[in-house]
């Protein structure tokens, strides 16, 4: 999340999804149906995968496991990083209390009449307060998805007016849950350091004031899920992103392995874990951001909160210096975070694309 100055973007009329919901239209608008290519293949079934597939990690273990146990957890820490991108974490600490008074509030938020979540606009090229993200263009084709989206930390990056006053603990929530998964986030990196064979506090102390952002994303049932997507295929731009689900919502989320795409089936109280592309930068590729996207269901909704943490603008990012060597030579340049950030929210979504930006054999143009 980042604050930019961007001139007035045409982006034509913007339907509401959840308003196209209420109205029982059957008809899915033209600029929510996806090109061939891109449609998602619902019907296919992935024997080869299976939601039990996405690596776990115990989080107590790493905390106050024994020797063994931290260990044992590391490797497998080290591993789902390099080999997926993604993993799931248990026994994470933060308040199973907190996580649904979270989503209880996010659903209040969206159930609100259309002009009452409208005092919140996203105005077209930003990325806080309620609307859709990455929209640029009249011709470009929209998710199947309404957005509410809030920079957390730190404070300049907040705007103030965005922070709803209903429902009426939204924003004492939302604090107190932001706190504690900017604490998981922490610990996480600490542990992602020692998985390298970097001291634990390498992240910490490079990263600066972290900045932080929240966004909850609603996708209400569609009456085409074979023609529309969720959320376009993306990585993302943070060090860390940390998402929850609502229990009980439609499995919806799917990431990118091996040119396959590959549904995750929550586990119950766990968080979704995924490395975002300046972790890719700085771990010079050895640890790699992963396409994803979302996919609509034609009878359930879905419900995700998703953290994004990143260091703070002011930081010059470049690969870490001991994991760069002969073996493994410098594949992205230095540059500055801000730099990145604005980059990332003023283009829209599509896949690694956005990356470019940091890679040594590509020249970057404004």
């Amino acid at each position: 999340m980042v604050k930019v100055a961007i001139s007035p973007i045409n982006v034509g009329h913007i339907d509401d999804v959840q308003e196209l919901r209420k109205a029982k239209t059957t008809a899915i608008p033209r600029r929510f149906v996806r090109d061939e290519d891109e449609r998602p293949s619902l019907a296919i079934a992935i024997p080869s995968f299976t939601s039990s597939t996405l690596p776990v990690v115990d989080l107590s273990k790493l905390v106050r496991g024994s020797k063994d146990e931290l260990q044992s957890e590391i490797s497998k820490l080290a591993a789902s990083c390099e080999e997926w991108g993604f993993f799931q974490v248990v026994n994470h600490g933060v308040d199973l209390g907190l996580l649904e008074s979270t989503e209880k509030v996010a659903m209040e938020f969206f159930r609100l009449p259309l002009e009452e979540k409208q005092k919140y606009p996203m105005v077209p090229g930003t990325v806080q307060g309620y609307g859709q993200a990455f929209v640029f263009s009249e011709d470009q084709k929209l998710d199947w998805c309404n957005m509410f989206a809030l920079g957390v930390e730190p404070h300049f990056i907040r705007v103030p007016k965005l922070w709803p006053t209903k429902p009426p603990k939204f924003s004492e929530i939302v604090e107190e849950y932001s706190g504690e998964i900017r604490r998981l986030c922490q610990k996480l990196l600490g542990f992602v350091a020692m998985s390298l064979g970097l001291k634990k506090d390498t992240f910490e102390e490079m990263f600066g004031v972290a900045v932080q952002a929240v966004r909850m994303n609603y996708y209400p049932p569609c009456p085409r899920p074979d023609l529309v997507l969720g959320l376009s295929p993306h990585s993302d731009g943070s060090a860390l992103t940390v998402l929850q689900q609502r229990e009980g919502s439609s499995v919806g989320l799917q990431i990118l392995k091996d040119n396959t795409w590959v549904p995750v089936q929550p586990i119950p109280n766990a968080l979704i874990i995924n490395i975002g592309d300046t972790l890719e930068v700085l771990t010079n590729g050895r640890y790699k951001s992963v396409e994803h996207r979302a996919v609509a269901d034609k009878e359930k909704d879905r419900l995700s909160i998703v953290t994004f943490y990143a260091p703070s603008y002011e930081i010059e990012l470049g690969p870490i210096p001991e994991l760069v060597n002969e073996g493994s030579p410098c594949k992205y340049k230095r540059y500055n975070h801000g730099e990145y950030s604005k980059h990332y929210v003023t283009n829209k979504l599509q896949g690694k694309k956005t990356l470019d930006f940091a890679k040594v054999e590509t020249t970057y143009t404004s």
